[in-house]
């Protein structure tokens, strides 16, 4: 049978990377939480755990920055940048966010 089922076609969404500029998506909440944050998406209704302050610091701030990487070096350690970095690259792909 045809006609059960109907799909709507989304574009592709953006592939992480840091020499991208991202920003925390306009449908996404941040509430701070004695561990860090948590983000709730109000389009596909996925609440996401920041479990650190400097990841929210860092989520909250993508926008001031022309790329992630530039984010990352102005907020986090060398030596953290890499967990950090993959951090993102998770949280692009829950929507929490988005590339400008």
């Amino acid at each position: 049978m045809r006609g059960l089922l109907s799909v709507t076609h989304t574009p592709p969404r953006v592939a992480f990377s840091l020499d991208r500029r991202w920003q925390l998506n306009a449908q996404v909440a941040l509430r701070d939480e004695s561990f860090g944050a948590l983000a709730y998406h109000y389009g596909n209704r996925r609440l996401v755990f920041l479990k650190s302050r400097r990841l929210v610091e860092l989520v909250a701030s993508l926008g001031d920055y022309e790329t992630a990487a530039g984010a990352l070096e102005a907020l986090v350690p060398t030596e953290e940048r890499a967990a950090y970095g993959r951090a993102l690259a998770r949280l692009a792909t829950s929507e929490v966010i988005d590339a400008r």
